[in-house]
């Protein structure tokens, strides 16, 4: 039996590196903390850090256990209260250097709590660094008088040596703000293509259902002179699409609703529901009972396509054969589906003569909605779309969608 081969390395790591990103923030620091405590006490160790003071070393104490313990404790809690930590931490290895206490590994906490004080602090930053300042030059001045043969370029280049770790942690700040804002104007993108996309589907179902339904109920009045029997057939068109209305504004109000793991998990359910090319011929049908004469013709063999695409060639023939009921009703319109090569491209041709009113003008009016809504959406599909009159009288719509598309 094989072995998958995985590198030893990585599935060492693995483990502690999962272990760890499970801890909080406030446990991280305090292992950190701890971590860099012990080395403090270790004799190898113990005497590499941080030294700028350079006097006669004095003999250690009980103080000096408090001050190596003041460096690098406050570490722990260098991301809940950076300021804090940073001016403890600072306190405690000045007065260790003015005393001439032994190099300490704890020193090693202030470039640390420098470091988080850069990348954590929000407010006050620049008093902090005016203060900080202050507070080295003093400590520089202190150090000189007790004798110490430390040169101006010697505090000079300390000095420079602890701006580099503020600096980090300021850029680590910067980058994650940056970050922040990306991922927040991203959401915000995210959510107005939804809404747009939701408007639009929601123009193109209410406004079709409508004005099948105002057709069909015009014509059950005038039956109800001429022809009774027939009006009532009439009304049950106007119930039967009614009742199609409100699925599908069902169907677009549980998608509204959908948030978290239910948007995830609805969103195949959801989109299963969504309209196929597959109904065309129900639509056409539909539209026959308005009293609209169409004509449906399909050449080709389709092809497996994907929702976006499904979807957008239903909308394109259901908003052509809206308009044709609204602008043209009584006119001969024509439905043509052909699945050719990667592409399918739909004609809706309506009658009419020239110079009379027809749709054109929703594609200007629409203000996204309408055949302007089916252009953005056949576009962002990586297809083309094209509306306007004939010369020789009535509209026309056309548009040729890829099977699958790059931007789908």
């Amino acid at each position: 039996m094989a072995i998958p081969h995985a590198p030893f390395g990585l599935r060492f790591l693995r483990v502690p590196y999962d272990w760890w990103r499970q801890r909080g923030p406030f446990a991280q620091d305090f292992l950190v903390a701890l971590a860099l405590t012990v080395p403090a006490f270790v004799p190898n160790s113990s005497r590499i850090g941080g030294q700028i003071g350079d006097l006669p070393q004095q003999p250690q104490n009980a103080l000096t256990l408090v001050l190596v313990l003041a460096q690098i404790l406050p570490a722990a809690a260098r991301r809940r209260w950076p300021a804090s930590t940073l001016a403890v931490a600072a306190v405690a290895f000045a007065v260790h250097q003015a005393l001439g206490f032994p190099t300490t590994f704890a020193s090693l906490g202030l470039y640390l709590t420098l470091y988080s004080a850069g990348a954590h602090q929000v407010r006050h930053r620049r008093e902090a660094v005016l203060a900080l300042s202050g507070g080295y030059a003093v400590l520089a001045l202190v150090l000189n008088s007790l004798g110490s043969p430390r040169a101006f370029l010697d505090y000079l280049a300390f000095y420079l040596f602890l701006a580099a770790f503020w600096l980090g942690g300021r850029t680590v700040r910067k980058h994650r703000t940056q970050e922040a804002d990306r991922r927040r104007l991203a959401a915000e993108v995210a959510r107005a293509t939804e809404r747009a996309r939701i408007a639009r589907e929601l123009h193109d179902v209410v406004t079709h259902h409508v004005t099948a339904m105002v057709i069909q109920a015009d014509a059950a009045q005038f039956l109800l002179a001429s022809a009774p029997e027939r009006a009532g057939e009439s009304m049950t068109h106007v119930s039967d699409t009614g009742r199609r209305a409100l699925a599908d504004l069902r169907h677009l109000l549980g998608v509204l609703e959908a948030t978290g793991e239910t948007a995830s998990a609805g969103r195949t359910v959801e989109g299963d529901r969504s309209p196929t090319l597959g109904e065309v011929g129900d639509l056409v049908e539909q539209t026959r009972r308005s009293g609209q004469p169409v004509a449906f013709t399909e050449q080709g063999e389709r092809r497996a396509q994907s929702l976006e695409v499904e979807l957008a060639a239903y909308r394109v023939v259901q908003e052509a054969l809206t308009n044709a009921v609204k602008y043209a009703a009584g006119q001969r319109t024509h439905v043509r589906l052909r699945h050719a090569g990667e592409h399918t491209e739909i004609t809706v041709t309506t009658g009419g003569t020239p110079g009379a009113p027809t749709a054109e003008g929703s594609l200007r009016e629409g203000g996204g909605r309408g055949l302007g809504g089916l252009h953005a959406r056949v576009t962002m599909l990586d297809g083309r779309f094209e509306a306007g009159p004939r010369p020789e009288g009535g509209f026309e719509v056309r548009a040729t969608l890829p099977f699958q598309p790059r931007q789908a």
